[in-house]
């Protein structure tokens, strides 16, 4: 049976593509790599982020040890984990590359010494662009998502770009904004010299 050809993306051509709006999907049984920029484009403005009650409470609690870049690739591969996924290996492969030059970065719950939940994305100027979120524990991936807004409004980010809104995401105050509109907050954001990494 012959192997299929990795289909790599140089990190500077990932990079230039999200500064111009657009990321890549894993698409189709063989993984093809496609490219997207929808219109309507989702974010959830950070100024009226809200965590639902019940899950400020939890929050509270500290149910969840809370992890900055320790697992990045298990963050991904638990992303994958479902029956349908456009998180190939080859998009594994670019976003750990991006992780390795200190642009792509994951929040993570931890419960002991097991993952239960995180989130991944790629950070950039003052825009930081979630890409997928994933839970083996109740809550664990929403505590990530407040821990992901608090990090971002107390270094000075402006846009948080969730690509498309989810009844999930809307519960947070996501929204959709025309893609011209996106593309003008993203020009504003890129030139912010915000730092997600570090102490």
């Amino acid at each position: 049976m012959r192997s299929r050809a990795r289909q790599t993306i140089d990190p500077d051509l990932l990079l230039r593509a999200y500064s111009l709006g657009w990321f890549p999907m894993g698409t189709g049984r063989r993984g093809r790599i496609e490219w997207f920029s929808p219109d309507p484009r989702g974010i959830i403005p950070l100024d009226t982020f809200h965590a639902p009650s019940r899950l400020a409470r939890v929050v509270r609690q500290s149910k969840f040890d809370l992890r900055i870049d320790t697992a990045f690739e298990s963050v991904m591969r638990a992303c994958a984990e479902r029956d349908e996924t456009w998180i190939t290996d080859d998009i594994v492969a670019a976003y750990v590359a991006l992780h390795r030059l200190g642009c792509a970065h994951s929040v993570e719950t931890w419960q002991g010494s097991v993952l239960v939940g995180g989130l991944y994305g790629v950070s950039l100027g003052g825009a930081f662009f979630g890409e997928s979120m994933f839970h083996t524990a109740t809550d664990a991936s929403k505590v990530a998502l407040v821990a992901l807004v608090e990090r971002l409004r107390a270094r000075g980010f402006v846009l948080l770009d969730t690509q498309w809104v989810t009844p999930h995401l809307q519960q947070f105050g996501a929204t959709e904004i025309r893609r011209s509109d996106y593309l003008d907050r993203l020009a504003a954001a890129l030139p912010l010299e915000c730092r997600f990494d570090g102490a």
